[in-house]
This record gives C-alpha cells, sequence and structure tokens, in this order.
C-alpha cells in the first residue's frame, strides 16, 4: 500500500540531503523516480535539487499552477515509477498535497515531500498544513539549535544578522538570511 510521507523540520537539518539519499536507494536498487521542487526556489545554478553538503540532483519544478497528479500520471505512463519526491514541500498548494495523496491512493506510488513545518514567524506554509492534516506518516528530521536543543524554528534575519519579525511569507535564502533556533531562542530573539 503506497503512502503519502511528510518529513519536515527547520533550515539546515538535512531535508534535501534525506531526499538525495532516498532518491539514490531507490535508484541503486533499479527502481525509477521523479523528482519535484518548487519553481520559485532558483538558488541551485545547476542542480534543481541542491544540498548544503554538496549533493545535488536534477528535477522537475512546480509552480502552484502544476497539475502533479497529471504531469505524474503521464511521466507513470511512459516509464512506471516506484516513487515520487518533492522538495520545497511548503510550496505546494492544498490542491497539489491532495493530488500527491490521490497518486499514493490511487496511482500505487509512495509520494515522499519534504519540508519546512513554518515559517519565519512560526505559522504554518499552507503545503505544510494540508500535508500535516492528511499525510499517512509524519517523520520530523532534526536540526541543533546554538545551545544545543532542538530547532524547530527558522529565524529570518536581515543583512546586520539583526531578527526580522514582518515581511512576506516567503523570502528564498539560505545561512545568510535564516538562522535555525529551538522556540526559546526564537521568541528572545524577536523580543530583542
Amino acid at each position: 500500500m503506497a503512502k503519502l510521507y511528510f518529513y519536515y523540520a527547520s533550515m539546515n537539518a538535512g531535508k534535501s540531503t534525506t531526499l538525495l539519499q532516498a532518491d539514490f536507494n531507490y535508484r541503486e536498487r533499479g527502481m525509477h523516480t521523479m523528482l519535484w521542487t518548487a519553481k520559485l526556489d532558483d538558488r541551485g545554478e545547476q542542480k534543481a535539487i541542491e544540498s548544503r553538503i554538496g549533493l545535488g540532483a536534477d528535477a522537475h519544478r512546480y509552480d502552484a499552477n502544476t497539475d502533479l497528479w497529471q504531469e505524474i500520471g503521464a511521466a507513470n505512463k511512459v516509464e512506471p515509477l516506484d516513487c515520487v519526491l518533492v522538495d520545497e514541500a511548503q510550496f505546494l498548494t492544498k490542491d497539489q498535497v491532495w493530488q500527491l495523496a490521490r497518486l499514493a491512493d490511487e496511482g500505487g506510488i509512495p509520494v515522499l515531500c519534504y519540508g519546512l513545518r513554518t515559517d519565519f514567524q512560526g505559522e504554518l506554509f499552507p503545503g505544510s498544513a494540508a500535508l500535516l492534516g492528511i499525510s499517512d506518516a509524519l517523520v520530523e528530521l532534526k536540526a541543533v539549535c546554538h545551545c544545543g536543543r532542538k530547532a524547530t524554528m527558522n529565524l529570518r534575519v536581515d543583512e546586520s544578522g539583526a531578527a526580522v519579525s514582518q515581511g512576506a511569507q516567503t523570502e528564498i535564502g539560505g545561512n545568510d538570511r535564516y538562522v535555525a533556533l529551538c522556540r526559546k531562542h526564537f521568541s528572545q530573539a524577536l523580543a530583542g
């Protein structure tokens, strides 16, 4: 029975690395996979999915208008898929999450989604909210705060490293814009 999985964490927890390892494991066994990531994350110069430790892979890119049921279903007819892996899953729409669930339920294809749970204000992303609500399996990956506790929050910082508490929910960036913190240090940073 195929399932919809959601692997979630704060920044710097190794989500993309874990996705790439899962993809490698499938391919090493002669299985066929399909990788997806958000179109709006254009930081990678050569690969669509890149981890901070230097691993990368090409991937299809989705935006809010992509019909994943249709796109993946068409590819599955050409070459049967054993797994679909989605990076930056927080940027999925609610409808896309349901399309991925349908792929698992009706298409019989396991779907592994990897993404952030919350934004820089501690609010759920729409894709993450839908995944938390309907996934068959939820797996929390761990990052570490500077104090040694589990980092669960993503603090947005400006060019000088000061905490940012207002702005658009989505602003692409890495270590230059975000710091993974435990809830205590996240709250303290926002309090000033």
